[in-house]
C-alpha cells in the first residue's frame, strides 16, 4: 500500500489568477492549468534562487517530489508559451498559514491568520476564499 500523500505547504498565494497571449480574447484561447504548487515551486526556484533541496524543505516534500513537481510546472508554462494558450493558476494538493481571499470588487489579493468576511482595502462583503 502507498504511503499517503503529504499536502505542500505554499508560503504566499499567486499575485495573479493567470496569464494570456496579447492580442486574442480569452474566450478564445485554450487553458494550460498550472497548480498552486507548481507555481509555488518555480517561485522558490526560479525566482527566490533556492536550489531543490532548500525549496523542497521549504514544500515540506521530498526532493525527488519537488522535481516532479517543478518539471511538471516548467512542461506547462513551455506548453502556454509555445501554443498560444492561457495560463490559470488554480487547485492542488496544499496547505497554507494563513486564509487567502480574492475580492470580487477591486480583485486586490486579501491574506489573513484568521478568517476574514470583508475586503481590507475597499471593504466589500465580495471574497472568494482561494485555499
Amino acid at each position: 500500500m502507498p504511503r499517503p500523500k503529504r499536502k505542500r505547504f505554499i508560503g504566499s498565494p499567486p499575485k495573479v489568477d493567470g496569464f494570456k497571449p496579447l492580442g486574442f480574447p480569452i474566450s478564445d484561447l485554450e487553458p494550460v492549468i498550472l497548480l498552486y504548487e507548481e507555481y509555488e515551486a518555480m517561485r522558490l526556484t526560479d525566482y527566490e534562487g533556492l536550489n531543490q533541496v532548500d525549496a523542497a524543505d521549504k514544500m515540506n516534500v521530498s526532493r525527488p517530489t519537488f522535481t516532479r513537481i517543478y518539471e511538471k510546472a516548467r512542461k506547462s508554462v513551455a506548453k502556454a508559451f509555445v501554443e498560444g494558450k492561457v495560463i490559470m493558476i488554480e487547485g492542488g494538493d496544499f496547505h497554507s498559514d494563513h486564509y487567502w481571499y480574492k475580492c470580487i470588487n477591486c480583485q486586490k489579493l486579501n491574506t489573513s491568520c484568521d478568517k476574514i468576511r470583508q475586503c481590507t482595502y475597499c471593504q466589500s462583503d465580495k471574497l472568494r476564499e482561494l485555499n
